[in-house]
């Protein structure tokens, strides 16, 4: 215990030393944020507002839309707080509840990318049978699930992992408070514990991956056998978006966790750690908006009311 209480804080990485490439990765950082928070608050709003957009896909979309707003504002803010600040110091209390909130987001998101792998399943190889499987309360149920998940297993790793000794040194080799960059800090054999917990829960991750993977490839079988070309269409046109996301998420995400970690600061570390925690809350929107017309016809008239109330 007098270990662990001697360390009162931890110095994250940085970007720089150079006091302007500081500033550079401030406003680099705090225009990335901006737009993440401009294009899932735009599609939280949208489908909030415009009645069209009740359905279980959109429901799901914007429940993942509030989890990348999460995921991200946990982050990226402290990390461009330091680079203006010239500092590269986070709390004791700080690093837990990013690593905690991190966690309970990055889960969540994963599960509910499951599950609207399941609804879109459902949705094209089983239509007739849709409104009675993912009915109002069953998507709720599912949406609930997917954050309960994200809390348990966040309150596992992140007490599993802070009730162990830190004496090894008090900095970080990445951006942001890290699980594995933790335990090279740990000076307890208990971390192997916690290790076993990560390996298990990759394991999870892959086997989500794999789900997702084979309700794909069954929807894709059914898409190739409906007659109409503009349905086939449309019907990959609202799969293929989420299988970017799913891939993209998955493979940095897994990535990250299974790369041996380093013993001395690394742009690699720097590399994934933006592609797993910054890349995905601002590519969602992007990717499920381009090509849906629904979300898109659901912006221009969110546009105009707008204008039209200020008018």
């Amino acid at each position: 215990m007098s270990n662990r209480t001697t360390i009162t804080e931890f110095l994250l990485l940085g970007f720089s030393e150079v006091r302007e490439l500081q500033i550079f990765h401030f406003v680099v950082f705090l225009v990335i944020y901006l737009a993440a928070l401009l294009g899932n608050l735009l599609i939280v709003t949208a489908v909030a507002l415009d009645h069209r957009l009740h359905t279980p896909m959109y429901f799901f979309l914007a429940n993942l839309s509030m989890l990348d707003l999460g995921s991200i504002s946990v982050t990226v803010p402290k990390s461009m707080a330091n680079s203006l600040l010239n500092s590269r110091s986070i709390s004791y209390p700080s690093c837990i509840t990013q690593v905690f909130l991190f966690i309970v987001f990055v889960v969540a998101d994963l599960a509910l990318l499951t599950i609207m792998a399941y609804d879109r399943n459902v949705a094209i190889c089983q239509p007739l049978h849709y409104e009675r499987v993912m009915n109002r309360g069953a998507c709720v149920q599912m949406a609930a699930s997917a954050w309960i998940a994200g809390v348990v297993s966040s309150a596992l790793h992140t007490g599993n992992t802070f009730r162990l000794p830190f004496c090894q040194s008090n900095v970080l080799n990445q951006f942001f408070c890290e699980i594995p960059q933790l335990l090279k800090l740990a000076c307890s054999e208990d971390y192997l514990s916690e290790v076993g917990i990560i390996a298990f829960s990759v394991f999870l991750v892959l086997n989500c991956f794999v789900f997702i993977i084979v309700s794909y490839v069954q929807i894709f079988k059914a898409v190739l056998r409906i007659p109409s070309e503009s349905i086939r269409h449309k019907a990959i046109s609202t799969c293929l978006p989420h299988l970017i996301v799913i891939s993209l998420f998955t493979f940095t995400e897994a990535f990250a966790y299974l790369k041996p970690t380093s013993s001395s600061p690394s742009s690699l570390d720097i590399v994934v750690g933006i592609l797993y925690a910054v890349v995905p809350p601002v590519m969602n929107p992007i990717i499920y908006t381009l090509r849906n017309r629904e979300i898109k016809a659901a912006f221009k008239k969110l546009i105009v009311w707008k204008l039209f109330t200020e008018n």
